[in-house]
This record gives structure tokens, sequence and C-alpha cells, in this order.
């Protein structure tokens, strides 16, 4: 099982996240102060972010001429030291970099690690095969993240309306028990808590995951605006990087280390790790060059953070919409794409 951390991981943010973000405020650090430090990164529970361990454990980095410190946390606990100024920069959803954003603690998405493909899922109790099977029926999310948002795309693709189910709320890390309690048809919920789900109640079953919805929710390395201006040359160093790390992971031959040494970050066995690993489509950065193209729907990263951003205001999460394109920095990808 993946950690607490990995389990958190939202697509909209929560409204204590958008509370907390707003009591510390944007990053405070001047650039001069900064200067002799090294760049200092936020990461968790992710297979896209554990990623950048293979880069750690390696050396390439250094190799690079670039001096990062990558900085372990719970997901929840990145965004709130991005907040305080603690860290540069941040691993996180584009959601939750809109989240932490209208929050007062602003970034910029320069690259992208990945997106998923699978992880996240809508579960069905026995008998239920299709979202059209929920019609007239309850079905259990938590308002506001990623299920939710999932769920309702789905619907809108097989012609429903949100008003043919009825919405229960519920926290995601209890989704099993509310799947076993016969109350509803279906759940939402993301790896490790979708598995444990499923083995909970046999014969239940995904019926729509993310993998249906490719670009619903992308992860990316997000840096202050402050770090990035002072700093760019070495950000750019940071980026030039991941190539090399997704060809790592991908490549036959060196996945067994590449796992080895992700799975070691989280205290899982490696071929646990595989499985997760499997649910998450690593993006190169010519891949990631093509998808920060601006343009509308999930294959672009403008379109898919202005649907997050859209879902965000009308959830609630945050009240004023946010100038999505201003969070959205191409440069770096672009130069270092091959």
């Amino acid at each position: 099982m993946l950690s607490d951390a990995m389990s958190k991981r939202l697509v909209g943010g929560a409204r204590a996240l958008v509370a907390a973000v707003a009591v510390v405020g944007a990053q405070l650090a001047a650039p001069a102060a900064w200067a002799a430090q090294p760049l200092k990164v936020g990461y968790s529970d992710w297979p896209g972010w554990v990623a950048w361990q293979v880069a750690i454990d390696k050396g390439w980095f250094k190799q690079a001429g670039v001096d990062v410190k990558f900085e372990w946390f719970d997901y929840s606990a990145s965004m709130e030291a991005f907040a305080a100024g603690k860290i540069d920069a941040v691993t996180m959803t584009n959601g939750d970099a809109l989240v932490t954003g209208a929050g007062g603690a602003r970034s910029v998405m320069v690259m992208l690690t990945d997106y998923s493909n699978g992880n996240d899922m809508i579960i069905g109790k026995p008998g239920v095969k299709s979202l059209k099977d929920l019609k007239g029926k309850k079905v259990a999310v938590e308002f506001g993240l990623v299920e939710h948002l999932l769920l309702l795309n789905g619907m809108k693709k097989a012609g429903m309306k949100e008003s043919d189910v009825t919405l229960v709320n519920a926290k995601t890390n209890e989704m099993p028990q509310v799947l076993a309690s016969g109350d509803v048809a279906a759940v939402g919920a993301w790896q490790p808590i979708a598995g444990q789900a499923i083995k909970g109640l046999p014969g239940s079953r995904p019926i729509y995951t993310s993998a249906d919805e490719p670009g619903l929710i992308y992860d990316v390395l997000a840096v202050s605006p402050t770090s990035l201006a002072a700093r760019k040359a070495e950000w750019q160093k940071v980026v030039g990087v991941w190539d090399k790390v997704v060809s790592f992971i991908n490549d036959p031959k060196t996945q067994p280390e590449a796992l080895k040494i992700m799975a070691a970050r989280v205290g899982v066995a490696p071929e646990a790790y595989g499985a997760f690993l499997k649910g998450t489509k690593l993006l190169s950065l010519k891949e990631g060059k093509a998808i920060m193209v601006k343009g509308d729907g999930f294959k672009s990263l403008h379109g898919s953070s202005k649907i997050a951003d859209d879902f965000n205001v009308a959830n609630d999460v945050y009240k004023k919409a946010q100038p999505v394109d201003s969070y959205i920095d191409a440069s770096l990808t672009n130069a270092a794409a091959k």
C-alpha cells in the first residue's frame, strides 16, 4: 500500500487548503537570499513525482551542473511549505496549482511529469456494469475532489445529467466501507483506496477510470514566480534531466532498478509499486511540449486547467476564477524537449 500522501492527492483541492494558504500567504523570500542556496523542491508520494528519486539517487542533477535539493513531504504539507516560502517549487496537480494560487501562493507550471491513467476510478457494486446503470441510484464521491469531476464528465459523455443520480458526500478513505454497506451503487476513489474497495466487495469493479479521461488531471512541477525569474537557467537544467528519468523508468532493461529505487522511497515492494506505475502515464518532454500548447479540452494543459478552474468555482473550492494562462510557462519544456 502506498502512503497517505498518495491517497490524499487532489485535483480541485480542499477548502481547508485554500484557508491554510491564505494564512501563510505568498512566497516571501527575496532572490538575493536564495543566490547561494540550492533550489528546493517539495515532492510527495505519487509515481510521477517519486520518479524524481531516480535522478536523485543516480546523481544526474550534479552531472547537469545544478544544485537542487528535493524535500519529502505528505502532499498537503508540501503545498503548505510552498505557500510559506520554505521551498522554491512543488510537485502538484494542475488543479491544485490553481487552489494554492487562489489562496495567495501563485506558481508557474513549467513542466508536466505525467497524467493519471487509470489510478482514479468510479467503482460499481456487483451488477453495475456501466455509468448508465447508475441512473436513479446513489453514488458516493468526496465533493470537490477528482472523482467528483471524473464522474460528472463520464456521465456527460454517456448522455446523462447530474440529476440522473443522487450524489452522496463521503470521505475518500472511507469508500471501501461505504461500498460494502450496500447503501450506494458506486463510489469514487483513487489507488490504493480504490483497490481496497474492490477487494472488500467481491464482484465490484471499475466502470469508469481516468484512463477513459486522459488529461483530466495533469501532474506538474510548479515553481514560484520569484524563483523562476531569478534562477531560470538553473530551473532549465532541472527540467532537462526529466527525459533521462522517463527513459530509465520505461526501458525494460533499467525498469527493475528504477522500480527498486522508487519503491524504497515509499517503503513498499518493487512489484507492488509497479502496479501503481501502470496507472500513471509518464510524459516525456516532447509529449509535455505538445500538451502545453494552448487549447481547449483535456488534451491541453490550458484546457484541462480551465475545466478544473470552472469545477473549483462551481463547487466553492474558491470564489473567483483564476487567470489560468498566467499559471503556465512552456518555455523551459520547449527548450529542453528533444
